[in-house]
């Protein structure tokens, strides 16, 4: 039936009883998190507050209404790609953003991975208790973020092992960016933290060609992960406190590290 055929006086309580319906289902599902569902029942209810042309003040309401859960709905996703202790995205974010990267050609064709494991974080725990230990894990992610460029990001791997993302950068610009990332954890003043307390960081890069075909390179972030935990080992045999990294075929240590130290090969089942 045609809007023209109905009593003017039944259009607003219709309205009103549709209105205060999507509302109510919208106010239930909020309360359960689901809020994109919430928000469709809100833009259904303003829109027929719209086409009836009631008062301007219910409108409002409802927009302000669509607004709040829009920024709930964004602080709900943003809290699922988090990690709770770091605030660093977690590794569910990691792997996903790995596979879109490797087959994006649009990142100048490569994407570098920094694998960054604390030096003797146990014996942190150990000596200093837990508590600590969670402040120096903050504190590391501040400071490895601290210098990233637009469009990098960190993630924790696990435990006390975190991922730099580097996309768009040849390989000794990614080196020289954990290099930093590196001396900036080593001259923290940790003592402020607690007297006593010295915390280090080891790191290994690998530089990946992106192929242009997400669909093809599933297997393409893991492998870049075995190889950067590979040169993060021979950081580790090599002294700690480094940054290995792989050109020609051959393992390198960063900075002044590779002027004094003897590098070990990194493990088999690198390229």
């Amino acid at each position: 039936m045609d809007r023209a055929e109905n009593p003017e006086s039944e259009q607003p309580a219709d309205t009103a009883n549709l209105v205060s319906l999507h509302e109510s289902i919208a106010s239930l599902l909020a309360s359960r998190g689901q809020f994109r569902q919430a928000y469709q029942h809100l833009r259904s209810a303003l829109d027929l507050v719209s086409e009836f042309g009631e008062g301007p003040q219910i409108p409002e309401q409802f927009r302000r209404e669509v607004d709040r859960l829009r920024r709930e709905h964004a602080e709900a996703h943003e809290q699922s790609i988090r990690d709770s202790l770091t605030t660093s995205y977690n590794r569910r974010y990691l792997d996903r953003r790995l596979v879109d990267l490797m087959g994006a050609a649009g990142h100048a064709g490569a994407v570098a991975v920094a694998l960054v494991d604390l030096d003797w974080f146990k014996q942190v725990n150990d000596t200093f208790g837990h508590l600590v230990g969670d402040r120096v894990l903050q504190q590391v992610v501040e400071l490895l973020t601290a210098g990233l460029p637009e469009g990098a990001f960190c993630a924790r791997y696990g435990g006390e092992e975190f991922v730099l993302v580097l996309p768009g950068f040849d390989l000794a610009t990614a080196v020289a960016l954990a290099e930093t990332a590196r001396a900036r954890v080593e001259h923290y003043p940790w003592a402020s933290v607690v007297l006593g307390l010295r915390v280090t960081v080891s790191i290994g890069v690998t530089h990946e060609q992106t192929t242009g075909v997400a669909e093809d390179t599933p297997g393409a972030p893991e492998r870049q992960l075995r190889e950067a935990d590979a040169l993060l080992y021979t950081a580790k045999q090599s002294g700690r406190n480094a940054v290995a990294y792989l050109r020609d075929g051959k393992a390198h240590l960063a900075g002044a590290a590779g002027n004094r130290r003897v590098v070990v090969p990194p493990r088999a089942g690198m390229r």
